[in-house]
């Protein structure tokens, strides 16, 4: 298979023996979706009237602090603060509390009245949920979605790639069997679904078998018995649930 630009971090993904290649390939564009923005970037114009708009979620204000460009994150806090403060003012400015009817008066005494929501809520919960991070690694990564099902459709020579790999994590595994609805044919699901599954299954089962083997190395009959391939099965059996790498480090500036 001759890769390409778009094929390429995902064929490496595939090689990398990791037990979810979506989560290798996210893994990827986190670190450098952080790389990018805490390099070069945060000193161009259009991309700090993006970030100074959107700003970041709680999970990546703490990787953008670890990666340690402590001046480069202080200069995009204090434009962010910067326009932050204008959309605060004009909100305070037209905010009007809610008029309480009757019926809504008579809920609240019972208990049965729903959480009210106005304008300004609303902007808060958008700010807090918003990230320029997470909005690129979800571009990205819809992309290598989509490579991955026209690879699976169109070239024979890395169809190999996926039948030697682990399977996915849980919540990848639920977005491949979402996107296939659309993105095979019913001949093509005829053949990728029961591969598919038989693979989730029995890597699921190996996953299982090395945390169980784990356990009972703690057994006094077992101290000098080999560790075999549960040496790591906790953040790995993590990983296969959960689509996430409890055992790195914080990712830091080289």
């Amino acid at each position: 298979m001759k890769d390409t630009i778009y094929t390429i971090p995902l064929t490496d993904a595939f090689k990398a023996e990791d037990e979810c290649p979506f989560c290798f390939i996210k893994r990827k564009l986190e670190q450098d979706a952080i790389s990018f923005i805490l390099g070069s970037a945060y000193m161009e114009e259009d991309i700090r009237e993006v970030t100074d708009q959107i700003g970041f979620c709680a999970e990546h204000y703490k990787k953008m602090y670890d990666y340690g460009n402590r001046l480069g994150l202080a200069l995009m806090l204090h434009t962010h603060y910067t326009k932050l403060q204008q959309e605060l003012c004009q909100k305070l400015e037209h905010f009007c509390p809610e008029t309480q009817g009757l019926m809504t008066k008579l809920k609240k005494l019972t208990g049965t009245a729903a959480p009210s929501s106005n304008p300004m809520s609303s902007w808060i919960k958008e700010k807090h949920e918003a990230c320029y991070i997470c909005d690129a690694m979800d571009k990205n990564f819809s992309r290598y979605m989509d490579t991955f099902f026209y690879l699976m459709s169109h070239n024979d020579d890395f169809k190999p790639l996926f039948l030697n790999c682990k399977g996915f994590c849980l919540p990848h595994f639920g977005e491949v069997l979402s996107l296939s609805e659309n993105k095979l044919s019913d001949k093509q699901k005829e053949t990728f679904y029961p591969i598919l599954f038989d693979k989730m299954q029995s890597h699921f089962k190996r996953l299982d078998e090395d945390i169980a083997w784990f356990i009972d190395k703690y057994d006094y009959k077992n101290t000098h018995a080999d560790w075999k391939t549960s040496k790591d099965a906790i953040p790995r059996g993590i990983q296969k649930l959960a689509g996430i790498y409890v055992q790195d480090t914080s990712f830091k500036e080289k």
